[in-house]
């Protein structure tokens, strides 16, 4: 369990997502890509990921213009982020936004490598 001190900034980071991370959630959310399940700005490992598939070891982080001067600081993140068994993908705000399809299908290609456990039979809804 993550500790409470991440839980507030959290909170925060949802409610002021940047449009970027908003159009990125909209094809993340409902398990939209493989049935896989990602929440949004989740802690993890003492910081908090944009958004994290549990299930496939996955974090997708959306950079703004500010993450030019945090190369290092992004870097060190990821292999700590590694380190706990997850892969990263990062991309650019303006990948997002003027290429989401690119973007989607990068992170569908890193799904792949871990299909769903339990993925629902096509066509049927909880049942």
């Amino acid at each position: 369990m993550e500790s409470r001190r991440n839980i507030a900034p959290a909170r925060k980071l949802r409610r002021e997502m940047t449009d970027a991370e908003r159009l990125l959630w909209r094809y993340l959310r409902n398990r939209e890509l493989l049935g896989h399940k990602f929440r949004r700005q989740h802690a993890i490992g003492g910081f908090i990921a944009d958004f994290i598939c549990i299930d496939a070891k996955l974090i997708v982080e959306a950079d703004g213009g500010q993450h030019a001067d945090l190369a290092d600081a992004d870097a060190e993140r990821t292999r700590h982020l590694e380190a706990l068994g997850y892969r990263v993908l990062r991309f650019w705000n303006d990948d997002i936004l003027l290429r989401i399809e690119d973007v989607l299908e990068a992170v569908i290609d890193a799904q792949g490598a871990h299909p769903h456990p339990n993925p629902s039979p096509a066509g049927e809804r909880g049942t």
